[in-house]
C-alpha cells in the first residue's frame, strides 16, 4: 500500500517549493514556534525586491517595455496597489530560501557590472533582513538602456 502523504525535514525538504505545488499558495516560512507559524506571501517578497532594487542609483526601471506598460496601466486601475513595484519582478519562495530574477533597465553611462553587483547585495540584504529568508540566487537581465533626452530633463521631477 502505498502512501500519499510526505514528510519532510530541515534537509530532505526541497527547496523553492510552494505548498502543494500551488502558484498561488503562500509559501510557508521558517518561523515555525510553539506560539504560532508566520507565513510571508510571494507578493510581499516581490514589493521588497522591486524596492530595494530601485534604490540603486543607475537603475532608470524594472521590467521590459510590455511588462512596464501593463504595470502603468494597472497603476490607473482603482484599488489596485503594488503593480509600480512588482513590474519586472519574478521570486519563487520556499520554505526558508527564496529566488529572484529582475528585469532592469539601466542609465546610460553605468557600468551595468557593477550596477548588478549593487542590485544584488542590496536585494539580498533585504529580502533576507526583512523575511528571515536565504536568497539563493538573485538573475539580473538588463534589457535596455535609457538615453537621457532633453525632453527628459524637463518633465523629471525629483
Amino acid at each position: 500500500m502505498t502512501s500519499n502523504t510526505t514528510t519532510s525535514s530541515a534537509l530532505s525538504a526541497p527547496a523553492l517549493v510552494r505548498p502543494g505545488g500551488d502558484e498561488t499558495a503562500p509559501p510557508r516560512l521558517a518561523e515555525d514556534t510553539s506560539q504560532g507559524k508566520t507565513t510571508i506571501a510571494s507578493s510581499v517578497v516581490q514589493k521588497i525586491v522591486g524596492m530595494s532594487a530601485r534604490e540603486i542609483n543607475g537603475v532608470y526601471a524594472l521590467g521590459g517595455g510590455l511588462s512596464r506598460t501593463f504595470g502603468q496601466i494597472r497603476e490607473r486601475i482603482p484599488g489596485s496597489t503594488g503593480a509600480a513595484h512588482t513590474a519586472g519582478v519574478t521570486v519563487e519562495v520556499g520554505e526558508k530560501q527564496a529566488a529572484v530574477d529582475l528585469d532592469l533597465i539601466v542609465e546610460y553611462g553605468a557600468s551595468i557590472v557593477e550596477l548588478a553587483k549593487a542590485v544584488r547585495r542590496n536585494v539580498i540584504g533585504a529580502v533576507e533582513q526583512m523575511t528571515g529568508l536565504e536568497v539563493v540566487e538573485v538573475n539580473i537581465a538588463v534589457n535596455d538602456i535609457h538615453i537621457v533626452t532633453d525632453e527628459d530633463q524637463t518633465t523629471r521631477v525629483e
